[in-house]
């Protein structure tokens, strides 16, 4: 990584608060060049804490681009952090608004010149195309990295109709514990306790609400900009990872958003942004592509990234099964529109006699991260163990075979109960048996015939179900073998259906899987190139070393005699921090997904989150500490969420909330 020192422009940095038009003020972080005119404004909108949370990463980005000649904001949304109000839902209308007050505010100082552009990851990532819709007429270009166009079947809560245990849980206790931190006293001033509290009275556990919407009904429609595609009128960059759970998003948007003002760009990266370095690689210098972006929409300069192609994508060379890569082989390729004149259906047929599929509970241990983050223990071990459990069909690969897009599948199954689900992989298999996991796909049976709706199985019956895997660019060898696994269980991503033990019965005849095979390289790839990464210099943040030995990443717990399984996960979000201002920042959160491997009522999961902040030269010692479960019978699922906070000695707040949600459809 190359940290650079000297830009066009110096810089300078001020914090401040931005007025809503009720009243509220946003606490902002306003990086400026030392010019003599007014500049175009840059966005990132975030309940993330720039005060600290994500200090270190902003560190590296928003003084980057006030250096190359913009006013670069980074905002914290209403109710957390050192702003003012109270805490919402994700994503929620009042968010939205806000986001755009904040946009016209800025377009109005006298620093700017009138043009905005809105970045970010992820959460960021999505307002920024969700503000986009409600289209701002600063507003004239995006960035959105690692995020969805689709809150309902392309976000952490649901997949394929199925609720997405994995991250439905712990994302949902993860806010818990964020909204649940106390403003700073440094920044917040002598009414942050008084803001914590109130805060606090107000915190609703988001799970609640999203297990009451279990179809993609008007709640989810809400914030998803793939009702309306046209309501967008920014240029948009739409930037994603193979090893991202959103980089389907970036197919979509090239198919509707206009051809000439968006380009996508897919690497083999994890849910961060492509610049900085962590596992799987190759970073590329990204801030010098979102500078072409940004002077291209809001400078007026001619950068070239109108003669980009649509869609710029790295396929992954075959590589073997490992949690961790460094750096994947492979190359970039460079599609002139999406979907691309280059790529073909190929249809393979399935092959042999119908074959009962009842793959037990834990089926899914190994199926890696949810949201890989760049850790040791992210990625998908050999699947051949997964493989052992599901029903598998293999294809032998004569030449090289470069899979770029979603592949589908069409499954003709027979099933006896009314409820269940069916998943299906895509792996790549070596001469030596080794199974690396390529792609995924889920289908809750009751939502075959749609999202917005819960139709039971008839018992007895054979349909014919089709639905897509994710994305992925991937290049099969000679000598190795694609092969199709279909189980009926995959826990803990998927919540498993009441009598979904019974599985199903798959018939060959009829079923196909369906690759989409890109054309051999062509001159126009070699083209294909990025500047080395550089950055911003890093913030001086100090980690202590722990005295104690650190917990696995991910641990797989085998009760023989009780047939239970159980995954225990640290999520490794950063332990503890010490902020050049003097904050010390800790936590500290651990995830448990437990099993019985023939029942699948018996699933539960637990999280546990502590936070502590502290300032030894205010005396400030603030604790968090949450607990979140959820278990089921065949009609709910039932919920428990604890939290407990803690100024010095004083217990401010403790409350639980304990729930049964009916399973409508999941």
């Amino acid at each position: 990584m190359h940290f650079r020192t000297a830009f066009p422009h110096a810089t300078t940095c001020e914090d401040l608060r931005i007025p809503l038009p009720d009243g509220t003020r946003l606490y902002a972080r306003v990086w400026r060049p030392v010019t003599g005119g007014p500049v175009p404004a840059l966005l990132e909108y975030l309940p993330y804490r720039l005060s600290d949370w994500t200090a270190p990463r902003d560190a590296q980005r928003h003084p980057y681009y006030a250096g190359h000649g913009y006013a670069s904001v980074r905002v914290d949304v209403r109710g957390h952090g050192n702003s003012e109000g109270l805490p919402g839902d994700e994503y929620d209308a009042t968010e939205l608004a806000d986001g755009v007050a904040v946009i016209e505010w800025l377009a109005a100082q006298p620093w700017c010149d009138g043009r905005v552009g809105m970045f970010g990851i992820s959460w960021g990532g999505f307002n920024s195309l969700q503000i986009a819709a409600l289209a701002p007429e600063p507003l004239k270009a995006v960035v959105t990295v690692c995020s969805t166009d689709d809150r309902y079947d392309n976000d952490v809560h649901y997949m394929g109709g199925s609720v997405l245990a994995v991250d439905m849980h712990a994302w949902a206790a993860t806010m818990l514990a964020f909204a649940s931190r106390p403003p700073d006293p440094r920044y917040a001033g002598e009414g942050w306790r008084d803001l914590w509290r109130s805060r606090l009275e107000h915190v609703e556990p988001l799970l609640h609400t999203w297990l009451d919407h279990q179809t993609r009904d008007a709640y989810w429609q809400h914030g998803s900009v793939c009702e309306d595609y046209g309501a967008i009128d920014a240029a948009v960059l739409a930037v994603g990872g193979w090893h991202d759970p959103y980089r389907d998003t970036v197919f979509r948007l090239l198919e509707h958003l206009p051809a000439d003002r968006t380009r996508g760009l897919i690497g083999p990266w994890s849910h961060q942004y492509p610049d900085r370095g962590l596992p799987p690689g190759p970073a590329i210098g990204f801030l010098q592509e979102t500078l072409r972006w940004w002077d291209q929409w809001l400078k007026g300069e001619d950068t070239g990234v109108r003669r980009d192609p649509a869609l710029r994508a790295w396929i992954s060379d075959s590589h073997p099964p490992a949690t961790v890569h460094d750096t994947l082989p492979g190359r970039w390729v460079g599609e002139p529109s999406w979907p691309s004149p280059d790529v073909t259906t190929v249809a393979l047929a399935l092959r042999g006699h119908p074959v009962p599929v009842r793959s037990p509970q834990h089926t899914g241990v190994d199926a890696g991260r949810f949201f890989p983050f760049g850790n040791d223990a992210d990625l998908p071990p050999d699947q051949r163990e997964e493989d052992a459990r599901s029903a598998c069909f293999d294809f032998t690969v004569d030449e090289e075979t470069r899979v770029l897009g979603r592949p589908r599948v069409r499954l003709r199954l027979r099933c006896d109960v009314p409820r269940g689900q069916v998943v299906a992989r895509l792996c790549d298999v070596a001469p030596d048996g080794s199974s690396t996991l390529v792609t995924r796909g889920v289908l809750n049976l009751s939502a075959r015939h749609g999202r917005d709706r819960a139709e039971p199985w008839p018992p007895g019956a054979t349909e014919d179900v089709t639905f897509e895997l994710n994305g992925i660019g991937h290049a099969f060898p000679p000598g190795h073998r694609a092969r199709l696994a279909v189980s009926s269980a995959y826990w803990p991503w998927i919540w498993p259906q009441p009598g979904s033990e019974a599985g199903f019965t798959l018939d060959p005849d009829g079923s196909v899987l369906e690759l989409p095979v890109r054309a051999p390289a062509s001159a126009d790839d070699d083209a294909i190139a990025f500047a080395a990464p550089e950055q911003a210099p890093p913030l001086d943040v100090r980690t202590p070393a722990s005295p104690a030995a650190p917990r696995p990443e991910r641990l797989v717990v085998r009760d023989v005699a009780a047939g239970t399984w159980r995954l225990e996960v640290d999520p490794r979000y950063g332990g503890t921090r010490v902020y050049p201002d003097g904050l010390e920042f800790t936590e500290d959160a651990r995830e448990t997904y437990t099993i019985q491997e023939a029942d699948p009522l018996s699933a539960r999961t637990r999280s546990e989150w502590t936070v502590r902040l502290r300032r030894p030269d205010l005396g400030w010692d603030a604790r968090v500490r949450t607990r979140s479960e959820i278990s089921c019978d065949a009609a709910d699922f039932i919920t428990s969420n604890e939290v407990i906070c803690t100024d010095g000695d004083e217990v401010l707040f403790h409350r639980t909330w304990e729930k049964r949600v009916p399973r409508t459809a999941g």
